[in-house]
């Protein structure tokens, strides 16, 4: 059985203050909702207010990206010895890191093995573009960056892994894969990647969420697929009533 899991990603939104408001309701909100993963992934700004709100619950705390070095001269970036003082996972390779800052496939593997390294639970982000979907390269696209992203991971870290299915076209756009469709992705092209690398027993212990305009009023429809195991929420994470209802549906 794979345990289901709703993380929000709350992107480059929600002040200090802002965040405090928030995770007040949503801890308020999720004390009878403990059958899942809940992660909270807050601007870095924001992480130690939000991890002493959530201390004592079984609320994860993740923040949305990382460096893969240790320290440095690395100016900006956050270091995966940084996040373990304070996060238990760390969303890696997201569309909107690709496309404005330039990571690829063989960044987003430093990332992971950083992670990993340091006890972080990678949540993976992996997806194609319209034009990679309307070309009919949807599954090509999603088995270079599964098999490169994941390059030199032994069996042992497979088990550790969270993945993220976003098709770009999907993202902030209110837009969204039908359920039958991503459900598709996720059994047949994702999860047959994952075997190919680990064996089938891990493959399937591994849990694939699907993001991209997830709603309260669409969530329900993905949940209900046999492949989908939760979902990363962009927009819909920034509200608490919204969110909670969203995890309700994963319940």
């Amino acid at each position: 059985m794979r345990k289901p899991m709703v993380a929000g990603n709350w992107k480059m939104n929600k002040t200090i203050d802002e965040s405090r408001h928030l995770v007040t309701d949503l801890v308020v909100g999720m004390k009878n909702l403990g059958q899942i993963d809940r992660v909270l992934c807050p601007p870095f700004t924001a992480l130690w207010a939000v991890r002493e709100i959530i201390r004592g619950t079984d609320i994860g705390l993740g923040a949305q990206n990382m460096f893969w070095e240790k320290s440095g001269a690395y100016t900006g970036e956050i270091s995966p010895v940084m996040l373990s003082e304070v996060c238990q996972y760390v969303i890696i390779g997201h569309s909107e890191r690709r496309q404005y800052f330039g990571e690829t496939d063989e960044t987003v593997n430093n990332k992971i093995k950083a992670a990993l390294n340091h006890e972080l639970t990678p949540i993976i982000c992996i997806g194609e573009s319209l034009e990679e979907n309307q070309a009919g390269i949807t599954a090509d696209v999603i088995n270079r960056q599964v098999r490169v992203g994941l390059a030199g991971l032994g069996p042992e870290d497979g088990s550790r892994l969270v993945i993220a299915y976003e098709p770009i076209w999907a993202i902030g756009t209110g837009l969204a894969a039908t359920p039958e469709n991503a459900n598709d992705i996720h059994k047949n092209v994702v999860r047959v990647g994952l075997a190919e690398l680990y064996g089938d027993d891990i493959a399937q212990s591994i849990r694939i969420l699907y993001g991209g305009s997830v709603k309260p009023d669409n969530a329900n429809n993905f949940f209900s697929q046999t492949d989908i195991d939760g979902a990363l929420v962009g927009g819909a994470s920034l509200k608490a009533s919204s969110f909670l209802d969203i995890i309700k549906a994963a319940v």
